[in-house]
């Protein structure tokens, strides 16, 4: 066994057993998956599982909902394989996706976060063309035409506070060192970046190749596109463009320091964004905007 899956659910059952059934239709049968249950309500998810009498999948349902980031830190604890992932409850693996993952960990063993290439779908399922996967795919993410590419230490670090172009939920990470790193309780709409940073900042490296092994479900509703209209997302991201300033500063990373000070696809993300907040927002989201691009 090599990829320990989990799936912490809060959400659509329907989506949740799409994502199921991507995972046990694997052409590689390395993997386990664990489903987190955060007490959703409805009746039909416990009785699912219990008649898919399938041994490579465990159900797990919690009393009481705990919120997203307890059910991703309790994924990660809960790892024991070599490679964790914490996919999403509604995103879909391509039957591809464990053989990829260890083929590429097989040859480059000491890669902490591999990277597959991600197709994006919308709610029904259909392609998405979002402008942010475009710069993210497009503009962000490297070139990597003549097959995988490895960052690492303060080129990742820089590439990552550059522009986020990773999608959490289809990285594969190395349990052991994943294991030593918490996510950040106080940055819930980026936590899996201030996460991926503290991994470049000790030293880690990340994998990308090109070929495509996940459909990442994009949604319209989703927590982060609201935290785009009440403001939360672009203050959380200004305080920890901050935060990782001074840190590059002090370990004399330059280039990840100017970066996160200038914090250009951040400042053009949010003007991108300021029309659909001034129309559909708060006005603490406007003003939250209006800070980020304009706050030094």
């Amino acid at each position: 066994m090599l990829v320990d899956i989990f799936v912490p659910f809060w959400g659509d059952p329907g989506l949740l057993y799409e994502t199921v059934e991507s995972v046990r239709s694997q052409t590689d049968p390395r993997w386990r998956l664990t489903v987190i249950d955060d007490a959703y309500p409805d009746d039909s998810v416990p009785a699912y599982f219990a008649a898919l009498e399938d041994p490579r999948v465990t159900y797990l349902r919690h009393e009481a909902n705990q919120g997203l980031i307890a059910g991703f830190q309790e994924s990660i604890d809960r790892a024991t394989l070599p490679l964790v992932v914490v996919l999403g409850c509604d995103d879909i693996l391509h039957p591809n996706y464990v053989a990829l993952i260890a083929r590429t960990f097989g040859a480059h063993p000491s890669v902490g976060i591999i990277q597959p290439g991600v197709r994006v779908i919308d709610e029904a399922g259909e392609p998405s063309r979002a402008l942010v996967d475009l710069v993210k795919q497009r503009v962000l993410a490297p070139r990597a035409a003549d097959g995988p590419v490895v960052l690492e230490g303060e080129h990742l670090a820089t590439s990552l506070i550059r522009g986020d172009w990773l999608y959490w939920p289809s990285l594969a990470l190395r349990t052991d060192l994943v294991q030593g790193t918490r996510f950040r309780e106080d940055l819930p709409i980026i936590l899996d970046l201030a996460l991926l940073m503290d991994l470049a900042f000790s030293g880690a490296s990340l994998l990308y190749t090109p070929e495509t092994a996940f459909s990442y479900r994009r949604h319209r509703a989703s927590a982060s596109q609201r935290s785009l209209l009440d403001g939360r997302r672009f203050d959380d991201e200004r305080r920890y463009y901050g935060e990782v300033r001074a840190r590059a500063r002090e370990m004399g990373w330059r280039t990840t320091a100017n970066a996160a000070g200038l914090r250009l696809f951040s400042r053009l993300h949010a003007i991108a964004e300021l029309p659909r907040v001034v129309r559909h927002g708060t006005r603490n989201g406007v003003a939250a905007v209006a800070r980020h691009i304009l706050a030094p």
